[in-house]
Parts: structure tokens; C-alpha cells; sequence
């Protein structure tokens, strides 16, 4: 039983939805996304709500119907109200800078990594005297820019035991203690 997929997700005002042939289209004031639905699960706007139905009750149908529930509602939220994350550089001289959708990264090798950002996510940079590098992405597209958050935070995970590296704004490390000295 799909406890998610029997939620409706609520149309908010200035919000546009289309269902044609198993394609959601929905249109806001900062964008419009689509997705793919298949078959197995059925979707109907009416009331100012999006309700979702299965045609059976099979563990993949199942699974699918919570699924695109999500996913539609992670459409919605992001045209009215869109996605921001933020990641920190952690590490002595390393560097963020972005000449349009072009990002560039000094993080500690012997070379800048240079990453194409996509046009559908907002990219800046923000270097503030004592305090980390900071890397912002926007956009209405929940995966994409967490996608490209994780390819950014590929280049350098944060290491256990100094910390150094790039991580989102408040995560948590687990630290590890060193070496202790031999006696």
C-alpha cells in the first residue's frame, strides 16, 4: 500500500497542470517542467488538486505510485518556489569562481577543474575574508541540481580527519581521531 501515492498534491495559484498521453506538464512563474508517467499509473487533475491512482495492486506498481507522486509534486514546488543549495570549501588556499556557467575549482591539485554548468541551474560564487568559499545553485529542477551539487562534491569529498573538502552548508562530518604516538 502506498501511503505517498494517496496523497493529492495541491495546485497552488499561478501553477498550470497538463496530462496528455502519460506526460505531466506543469507551468509556473519560474519555469516549466515535464515527466514521463507510465501507464500503470493514472493521473487526474480536478478540485485544484492532483490525485494519482494505480490500475493494480503489483509491488512495482506500487513502488511507481509513490514515485511519481514525488516527482510531480518536486515539479510543483520548483516552479513556485524553486531549489537552492549551498556548498563550503574547507581547505587552506582553495578557491571558487564562476565567469558565467563556467565553474572553476582550486582545490588543493596541481591543476583548476573547470566544470560546464547547465544552463537550467544558477550558479555563484561568494568569497567572504574568513570564512570558506562558498558555491550557491538555483533552480527549479530538484534532480539536475542535486546531480550537479554531487558532481561538484565529487572533485573533493570531505576527508575524515581534517575536514578538508567540499560539503553542503551544516552537514555534519564524522570526524576520526589520528595517530596516536607510539610508545
Amino acid at each position: 500500500m502506498s501511503r505517498v501515492g494517496n496523497n493529492p498534491v495541491s495546485i497552488p495559484e499561478g501553477v498550470e497542470v497538463k496530462v496528455e498521453n502519460g506526460l505531466v506538464t506543469v507551468k509556473g512563474p519560474k519555469g516549466e517542467l515535464t515527466q514521463q508517467v507510465e501507464d500503470c499509473v493514472q493521473v487526474k487533475v480536478e478540485d485544484g488538486n492532483i490525485n494519482f491512482s494505480r490500475i493494480s495492486e503489483a509491488k512495482d506498481h506500487k513502488a511507481k505510485h509513490g514515485l511519481y507522486r514525488s516527482l510531480v509534486n518536486n515539479m510543483v514546488v520548483g516552479v513556485t518556489e524553486g531549489y537552492k543549495t549551498e556548498q563550503e570549501l574547507i581547505g587552506v588556499g582553495y578557491k571558487a569562481d564562476n565567469q558565467g556557467q563556467l565553474l572553476e575549482l582550486n582545490v588543493g591539485y596541481s591543476h583548476s577543474i573547470f566544470m560546464q554548468i547547465p544552463d537550467e541551474v544558477k550558479v555563484t560564487t561568494e568569497t567572504v575574508k574568513g570564512q570558506p568559499p562558498k558555491i550557491t545553485l538555483e533552480s527549479v529542477d530538484k534532480q539536475l541540481i542535486g546531480q550537479v551539487a554531487a558532481k561538484i562534491r565529487s572533485f573533493r569529498k570531505p576527508e575524515p580527519f581534517k575536514g578538508k573538502g567540499i560539503k553542503f552548508v551544516g552537514e555534519q562530518l564524522r570526524r576520526k581521531a589520528g595517530k596516536s604516538a607510539a610508545k
